[in-house]
């Protein structure tokens, strides 16, 4: 960590109150999509509902590093209430952590959240599979098709878990399933369809699929895997400045909106540390990738050689 981080940490206040007045503002506008805005128009609901939901989805992601209290029990309890359906919490919690193993990062196996594959496991796949999993590696189907794509190999995954009997696993499941009797009866109350809520997740899940459809590379190096796009517009905060991403991997307890700061006094250093990988932003992301893929399915360095000292 860098003095300039360290120093960001320590004065971190016992209540974070930028991310606790996020958390109240992105329940209130899940609710007014829920209610007014679906009243006037349904479209409209769904579509700010969907909003709220990635933004809910980011806070997730904010609160299991630690924010904005420093109760590990009161920081779940805020993002208690299973808006998005197919994540629990906990299962969030401890995938992302191991996630932040960096040198795992892309592992196939090791990394709970790399998109590449085994190559021998990629050469064995039929064809139609292959297809869909090569469209999935642009940046429209990822959004597309990434919400499905992803879920079903989550949810399979998690399955084969609970089937194992990992009791872990299984609790956070529970937990989950409670969390969804808050939002039914918030969706019976306001009248908000079920299956409009079901379109609004996958709208979510397709925004935070823009985030991650490039947070890492395949490379020797664990600290060139990790990318920086430097956006300061709707999607970087929608995203709470984890398209600064390897400086959230350098320092992740460091608040979401700290990070731009810390990334502006330490640009050239962030920058030699991933070797360059870098976009301007999401609109070079779109120009390059709409449509043409960024990386192979196969991972093309897997089974890694020998790898420089990080």
């Amino acid at each position: 960590m860098t003095a300039g981080a360290a120093g960001v940490r320590d004065a971190a206040p016992a209540v974070e109150w930028p991310t606790l007045a996020l958390i109240a503002a992105t329940y209130g506008a899940f609710a007014l999509a829920t209610t007014v805005l679906a009243a006037l128009w349904l479209p409209l609901g769904i579509a700010v509902a969907g909003v709220a939901i990635a933004q809910f989805l980011s806070l997730q992601h904010e609160v299991l590093h630690g924010h904005p209290f420093r109760s590990r029990a009161l920081n779940a309890a805020l993002v208690f209430p299973a808006l998005s359906l197919t994540v629990p919490y906990g299962r969030f919690r401890d995938t992302h952590l191991a996630h932040h193993h960096d040198p795992n990062l892309t592992d196939p196996y090791d990394d709970p959240e790399s998109n590449y594959l085994d190559p021998a496991v990629w050469d064995r796949l039929p064809r139609w599979q292959r297809a869909v999993l090569r469209a999935n590696n642009t940046l429209l189907g990822r959004v597309v098709l990434g919400p499905f794509v992803g879920n079903a190999a989550w949810l399979k995954g998690e399955w084969r878990l609970i089937a194992a009997g990992d009791r872990a696993v299984r609790r956070d499941w529970l937990l989950h399933l409670a969390g969804l009797v808050p939002v039914g009866l918030w969706l019976a109350w306001s009248g908000f369809p079920v299956w409009a809520w079901l379109v609004a997740v996958y709208v979510a899940q397709a925004l935070v699929k823009i985030r991650t459809f490039l947070e890492h590379r395949a490379h020797l190096a664990p600290r060139a895997r990790t990318v920086v796009i430097e956006d300061r517009g709707p999607l970087a905060f929608l995203f709470l400045n984890n398209n600064l991403h390897v400086v959230h991997h350098m320092h992740p307890q460091v608040p979401w909106y700290r990070l731009p700061a810390l990334y502006a006094r330490n640009r050239a250093h962030y920058l030699r540390r991933n070797e360059g990988y870098v976009y301007p932003g999401y609109g070079a992301v779109l120009r390059r990738h709409l449509l043409r893929a960024k990386d192979p399915v196969a991972h093309p360095l897997y089974p890694w050689p020998d790898r420089p000292a990080d």
